[in-house]
């Protein structure tokens, strides 16, 4: 379909019922409908927003437009779970009717004060010569669940010295001060982030841009987020522009992070190490964090791109967002491991011992569509070994390490209906180990593999055959050591729930 820009700027309350029914009944149609990963009921999920602890709850906000997959105006749609697991769908928390937010309620995030939570939020607008201006919104939520939006903006414009490309404010509070890091670009075509300070989250000052040791590292960072973790600061964003390298930079766009000292927030420096990518896979983006009330720093992110086309796209629906994830630093790197709540999906328990020598095996019961995988590898000779995915015929999905080059690939060529194909079919990371410790998600059209305690993430949207439910574990000039433990995953049952 080729979409106007009347048919792209439609609100959510302008929708027939008649339209929603047909865009359900496509949506059903779609072989590849997740079964445990928030989506959407219809039309194009893509950032998670507003990720925040409230009121005995989870809260969970994603950008949202409903007549179809495509990056129209953007709605925030509300999500919420006691466990991080079970989601229960809210609908529509912020439809952009004000003229602050006539092209875009775009992306923001949540703080909870003085018991309601404060939704931060970038206002996408459009002149009549189409020219962008940005805006930070506020909308604020009681317990019960109402929302208003404040008046006018909080943020009018983008200061001196920076363009128009001005969104994703992440807030945190520190001592008696709220923080807000937005992304933006300069005008030079260069990408940065600007930091804010309030005293009431409704009168910011500028405190300037956060100094960096990276002045000229794509045209735009997007989705900041600072937060401080084991005395450390950690800045995340979404830099676009960046040149492919041999092990990084294949996507179209990326995301990642620096490690450092505990920001300044006087003058907004910021001493660190190199950027690293956060996922080593094919699909992630727009990442958000939160607190937890134990403690835990937790992750989601957008498990999908801007600018690609998915085949979810012809059954009127696009995207997921990951499982969330757990944030530890060790070694001076950020490391990813699944919530401990995900183990409350687990169901019928599989394990293995074996050796693998030169050879392919399957075990019955280690197959499925839906299900967790945890494994152990000794490479003892072998020169190759790894697990195959979702194989059935003609289609797998393989993971693997080569012992000889000391790397660890995903290889999606033959994973069913191929996509983004410009942009590659492998992903190869750098790694030097003795020990494989793989642990998997997967769903009816991703996968997310942990590697080795999550020193390395992989992330991937796939679309086999429903028939292609196999897996195979390999090992090639050699012998392997091998321990395996399978679940199927129990999805929730609830019809409220991911929106279904």
């Amino acid at each position: 379909m080729n979409w106007t820009r009347k048919q792209r700027y439609q609100r959510f309350s302008e929708m027939t019922k008649e339209e929603y029914g047909e865009l359900q009944k496509a949506v059903e149609q779609s072989p590849w409908r997740q079964t445990y990963h928030i989506q959407p009921p219809i039309g194009l999920l893509n950032d998670p927003n507003g990720f925040c602890f409230h009121n005995e709850k989870y809260h969970l906000f994603y950008q949202w437009f409903p007549f179809g997959p495509v990056h129209g105006l953007k709605h925030w749609y509300h999500v919420t779970s006691d466990d991080l697991v079970h989601w229960k769908d809210q609908g529509v928390a912020i439809e952009p009717k004000e003229w602050f937010e006539s092209h875009g309620a775009f992306s923001g995030s949540g703080i909870v004060h003085e018991d309601q939570l404060h939704l931060l939020y970038t206002g996408n607008t459009r002149d009549n010569k189409w020219e962008r201006h940005s805006y930070q919104c506020l909308a604020v939520m009681d317990k019960e669940g109402d929302l208003k939006k404040h008046t006018a903006p909080i943020i009018q414009g983008s200061p001196e010295g920076y363009t128009q490309h001005f969104r994703d404010p992440k807030v945190w509070k520190k001592s008696d001060s709220f923080y807000l890091v937005i992304g933006a670009q300069r005008e030079n075509q260069t990408g940065c982030i600007l930091l804010y300070r309030s005293s009431d989250l409704l009168e910011w000052e500028i405190v300037g841009e956060v100094k960096t040791s990276k002045s000229d590292f794509g045209f735009m960072w997007e989705c900041p987020d600072y937060f401080e973790l084991d005395g450390k600061g950690v800045l995340l964003f979404s830099p676009q522009g960046l040149e492919a390298q041999k092990y990084r930079y294949q996507n179209i766009y990326q995301s990642g992070y620096f490690l450092g000292n505990p920001m300044n927030l006087s003058d907004g420096s910021f001493e660190h190490g190199d950027f690293q990518e956060l996922d080593a896979g094919f699909e992630f983006y727009a990442q958000q964090t939160t607190l937890a009330p134990d403690g835990r720093r937790i992750l989601i992110g957008w498990m999908g791109l801007p600018e690609i086309e998915y085949p979810t796209d012809r059954y009127q629906w696009a995207h997921c967002l990951t499982i969330p994830r757990e944030l530890f630093i060790k070694n001076d790197t950020l490391y990813q491991r699944p919530v401990r709540e995900m183990e409350k999906l687990r169901e019928n328990h599989t394990a293995i011992s074996d050796t693998i020598d030169n050879e392919t095996k399957t075990y019955e019961d280690i197959n499925g569509q839906c299900y967790e995988l945890k494994s152990e590898m000794s490479a003892q000779t072998a020169s190759m070994f790894g697990i195959k995915i979702c194989t059935g015929q003609e289609e797998e999905t393989v993971l693997y390490y080569d012992n000889v080059n000391k790397e660890i690939v995903l290889d999606r060529q033959k994973s069913g209906e191929s996509f983004a194909e410009d942009y590659g079919t492998k992903r190869v990371k750098p790694l030097d180990c003795k020990h494989l410790s793989l642990h998997i998600f997967v769903d009816t059209s991703s996968l997310e593999i942990f590697v080795n305690e999550g020193f390395y993430v992989f992330t991937a949207r796939i679309f086999p055959s429903s028939s292609s439910q196999g897996i195979e574990l390999f090992a090639t000039e050699g012998y392997i050591d091998l321990e395996i433990s399978k679940w199927s995953m129990n999805p929730p049952r609830n019809t409220e729930i991911q929106g279904s």
